[in-house]
């Protein structure tokens, strides 16, 4: 077998959690000489103060935090490896240190090749050049020469659909814009390895299919490396031939995708059962934080006690915060249990918007038309917005079962491996004439 292109040995990753220091900085990762230097004199001071009133001397203790920890494994040339686990599992994490955005707090990690990197929206991006300029730095950056990356300019520009504004700073583009541009960037300027995150999912359906093309034409095709992290069951089972389970910091699965996304969506099903009804107790959430989602429950708007393909969905929402909420917005996406495929988007800015102010605590109701779903498990991400900003975000946040019904009147079902969603229709016979007349062919 060909010698690996990663080898990670035993890799940690250690954060510090605490409180902010008196000097202003944040203890969320190595304080600097200067925050040493100040928060020794802070320390010295409060002491001799303590000291000389009496007082208790309490000194400021601040918690250590693994993302990541005792990591180990190997990947080969030209294989495509997907990377699954809920949020706070260590997945971004580990694809930073891969692509050696930060280092690593233990073990090493060593690479035989180049790596390029799609890990949010800009990265490596100046906002201040063009998307011409940009190019050609992220090639620099990849260490390509001119003429490199000249070859490669043409297939990059038209693959990102974005020729306009090719002389624009990309500060102006629009996130899709972005992301088009930074992946046909990553995956055209010949890295060895092409790490990429859940950031795909910021661009349209077509371009995302046309980015997962890509990424098994340069792993089949052309003998490159891909890890790609995504919350897709259905994409990381046909595109990856391995994928590994992340579940706090540690990888808890590896293997065929199939297995690994069954024990992925064993743990999720242990987890919503544990925290049904306690959204406030999960710490695995992004966002501000300074407002949070403490409760939700889904039930059928009509009373009826089971949810089907005609029910009308309501969805109740609990949030509770330090302070008012500016232009609030709030999200409720209903993915498929199994396979992670988004099924509806409900979002209270493509309605015409909620009041301009929610008070520090509340209740949201989303009351829907008929959601016409095929029978099955699905999940509900919760999403709170202030003016555009993520204050809280919950993935797996409620889930519930849509049964089977008679939504055809003929005592014919549907089976979701078929298809998601249903629609009342019928069909129609046209005779030969008027096809003749109409000239329909």
């Amino acid at each position: 077998m060909a010698e690996p292109i990663i080898t990670v040995n035993n890799i940690g990753k250690k954060y510090i959690l605490g409180k902010k220091s008196e000097s202003g900085a944040i203890k969320g990762g190595f304080p600097t000489l200067r925050d040493r230097i100040t928060d020794g004199a802070n320390w010295l001071k409060n002491k001799t103060i303590s000291t000389l009133s009496g007082k208790k001397i309490v000194k400021p203790t601040y918690k250590e935090f693994w993302a990541l920890k005792d990591v180990s494994f190997e990947v080969h040339p030209g294989e495509i490896i997907g990377i699954v686990g809920r949020n706070g599992a260590g997945k971004s994490t580990l694809l930073k240190l891969l692509s050696r955005i930060t280092e690593p707090t233990t073990g090493e990690i060593i690479l035989n090749g180049r790596v390029a990197s799609l890990l949010e929206v800009g990265t490596g991006f100046h906002p201040e050049l063009s998307g011409r300029e940009n190019i050609f730095l992220n090639g620099a950056i990849l260490g390509m020469s001119r003429s490199e990356i000249k070859k490669k300019f043409d297939e990059i520009v038209a693959f990102s659909e974005v020729e306009k504004f090719l002389d624009t700073p990309v500060k102006r583009y629009s996130s899709g814009m972005y992301v088009r541009l930074a992946f046909a960037v990553a995956a055209h300027l010949e890295p060895d390895i092409l790490v990429v995150d859940e950031v795909l999912a910021v661009g349209d359906i077509a371009f995302q299919k046309k980015c997962l093309g890509k990424m098994d034409e340069v792993a089949k095709q052309e003998g490159r490396t891909v890890l790609f992290v995504s919350h897709n069951m259905e994409t990381v089972q046909s595109l990856c031939q391995k994928a590994y389970l992340l579940e706090a910091g540690k990888i808890k699965e590896v293997g065929a995708p199939p297995a690994v996304i069954s024990a992925y969506l064993r743990s999720l099903e242990s987890l919503m059962n544990t925290y049904q009804g306690k959204l406030a107790q999960r710490e695995d959430r992004s966002g501000e934080g300074t407002s949070r989602i403490i409760a939700a429950k889904v039930e059928d708007a009509d009373g009826r006690k089971v949810i089907q393909a005609d029910s009308r969905l309501r969805i109740t929402i609990d949030y509770q915060g330090k302070n008012k909420i500016l232009h609030p917005q709030f999200s409720a996406t209903i993915y498929d249990y199994n396979k992670g495929i988004g099924i509806i988007s409900l979002h209270s800015e493509m309605t015409g918007g909620l009041a301009q102010v929610f008070p520090e605590k509340g209740r949201l109701i989303c009351i829907t038309e008929p959601i016409n779903i095929t029978p099955g498990r699905c999940y509900i991400n919760l999403t709170l917005l202030k003016s555009g900003t993520v204050i809280d975000y919950l993935q797996h946040a409620i889930y519930f079962d849509v049964e089977a019904s008679d939504f055809y009147g003929t005592g014919k079902l549907q089976d979701r491996d078929w298809v998601m969603c249903l629609r009342q229709h019928k069909w129609l016979l046209e005779t030969t004439e008027k096809i003749d007349a109409k000239q329909a062919y």
